[in-house]
């Protein structure tokens, strides 16, 4: 008996299905879902509503001997150029929450991920980033927030009551 093994080919980058609904077009079926789930959970946020930079761009001035970014054409003097900035554009942001929905990461997007929470850090220490990978996981990610804003909700409120004197301790 022969026995024929199936060639795999070589798998590129990972391309994503685009999904339009509602009259938005998302880069992915991952996106959709977790603006449905957003949606119905009654939770605002923007899609792709802002890009951040990540690193500001500059003009490199030295000489650089090298071929093109993507490894092809003339081995040269590249250098005193413009260096373009590194930006990011997260998936959802809300009130208190940014979103990136990941199915399968590409090579850069590690490092782009660890500069934008350091972005984070810095800047908008209050928020909070979310990055479901499956649809479950999108899911978990809406009862984190809504659990997350009744925490607060209820925190406020025993806050307003201790100031107002309405719990009647101490009285």
């Amino acid at each position: 008996m022969t026995r024929f093994s199936k060639k795999s080919r070589k798998k590129g980058p990972v391309q994503a299905k685009k999904v339009s609904y509602d009259g938005i077009d998302f880069a992915s079926g991952l996106e959709k879902h977790m603006y449905t789930a957003l949606k119905q959970a009654g939770i605002k946020s923007k899609y792709e509503g802002e890009t951040f930079v990540l690193l500001n761009g500059f003009h490199f001035e030295n000489e650089v001997y090298e071929r093109c970014g993507n490894g092809k054409g003339e081995y040269k003097n590249r250098g005193c150029k413009r260096i373009l900035p590194i930006k990011y554009t997260p998936d959802f942001i809300g009130e208190d929450f940014i979103i990136e929905t990941k199915g399968r990461a590409n090579e850069s997007f590690p490092m782009r991920w660890k500069l934008f929470k350091q972005l984070i850090v810095n800047q908008f220490p209050g928020i909070t980033l979310y990055k479901p990978q499956n649809q479950n996981e999108c899911q978990e990610t809406v009862k984190l927030i809504l659990s997350k804003r009744k925490g607060l909700r209820n925190k406020n409120t025993l806050k307003g009551k201790l100031i107002n004197g309405g719990n009647g301790v101490g009285k």
